[in-house]
């Protein structure tokens, strides 16, 4: 993994920035509350270099101890690439913390590659996929009430005609009747009531769904919990074009449950997306719309001082 060249938080003085040109820290660091300047910093004035005394010169002690091995199983006070005494050759690095095999936090070794920091579009952190699952369940509870209030009457009718091939079936599972012939055929107006209480069920969706999302980029679900959609360009209204492309991933397969479930399975995979896309978390609905859903601050400060910062 490789980070790009840029001003990033020291990670062994958070208070500080530093400019990481691709393979490790250069120049002096700045406070982490200063404008950082574009692109790198000037190059330092290198030190003049000083005589070497008789006393800083290293050698083994009386009891034979070798010296303070360092990364690369150089020597210290060696040449680079030179081995420790006894150290053979392609010996992992060893570190001045008991020997680990990775540097301490904030070591300055610059081949040491650093994670990137965490995304914060238009400054706000990104909602976490357990918050905007109960966002979307909040609103599927209320979508369901709707139905059960508008759809209720065509689901009744739906299952007098289903009544039949389901006292049947119920018969020949208290009876242990082993019989191969097949159920009665289900009413005349099933698949007709099946169609109408799948459209009566997306429009009911649609209109919960999508105006608000358009003007605010937030249900009554996402309102409570506070997340929010926003344009991946800028901070503004997704607008009703956006909004309805947006819900149509997730929504019209709600039209295909009728196709042996083929729609439920579509959401399913829509709704797990999230899971495998780094580093903004988009769903498939969001990548159709080219949006993102993050944390909405609950004071204008959290949004101007993120954690782990200070201004």
């Amino acid at each position: 993994m490789s980070v790009a060249p840029g001003w990033y938080v020291d990670p062994a003085d958070p208070e500080t920035r530093r400019y990481w040109d691709g393979g490790g820290w250069i120049g002096a660091p700045i406070p982490v509350d200063a404008t950082p300047p574009e692109g790198p910093p000037p190059p330092e004035p290198e030190p003049e270099p000083e005589s070497p005394s008789p006393a800083s010169t290293s050698a083994p002690s009386a009891a034979g101890t070798p010296p303070a091995t360092w990364p690369h199983g150089q020597a210290s006070g060696g040449p680079a690439g030179a081995s420790a005494p006894g150290v053979p050759p392609g010996t992992p690095p060893t570190w001045p913390t008991g020997g680990a095999s990775q540097p301490p936090p904030g070591w300055p070794y610059p081949n040491w590659p650093v994670p990137p920091p965490a995304p914060r579009p238009h400054g706000m952190p990104l909602a976490s996929l357990g918050t905007r699952l109960g966002a979307r369940l909040i609103d599927f509870g209320i979508v369901f009430a709707l139905n059960a209030l508008v759809n209720g009457w065509f689901v009744w009718r739906y299952l007098q005609e289903l009544s039949t091939p389901l006292n049947e079936f119920w018969r020949r599972v208290q009876e242990q009747d082993r019989t191969t012939d097949p159920l009665p055929a289900a009413g005349d107006q099933a698949g007709a009531l099946v169609v109408t209480i799948l459209l009566i069920a997306t429009s009911l969706w649609l209109a919960y769904e999508v105006p608000s999302m358009a003007a605010s980029g937030q249900t009554f679900g996402k309102r409570l919990l506070r997340v929010r959609a926003v344009p991946v360009e800028a901070d503004a209204p997704l607008g009703f074009g956006r909004a309805l492309r947006r819900w149509n991933t997730l929504g019209l397969p709600t039209l295909l449950w009728y196709c042996c479930g083929l729609g439920l399975v579509l959401q399913l995979i829509d709704a797990l997306s999230p899971l495998f896309d780094h580093p903004l978390r988009q769903a498939l609905h969001d990548k159709r719309a080219q949006t993102v859903v993050v944390q909405v601050p609950r004071t204008p400060d959290d949004r101007a001082n993120p954690p782990g910062e200070t201004t």
